[in-house]
């Protein structure tokens, strides 16, 4: 077994480690921009605002 796997976008295909739950574009964006080299270090406050958002969006239909 691989330890990655294949994604594809509009691009083309793109290696994503097989661990991880992003896809193409997240994984390029590793690769090129130096500002989401560290992707696992997102303050626990904005993913608790991320995690309200969507709970509001799930009652507003």
């Amino acid at each position: 077994m691989s330890d990655y796997r294949i994604e594809k976008d509009t691009m083309g295909t793109v290696q994503v480690p097989a661990n991880v739950y992003w896809g193409a574009q997240t994984q390029r964006s590793i690769e090129n921009f130096k500002i989401a080299q560290d992707i696992n270090r997102m303050p626990k406050e904005i993913i608790r605002a991320f995690a309200y958002l969507k709970e509001g969006c799930c009652y507003h239909q």
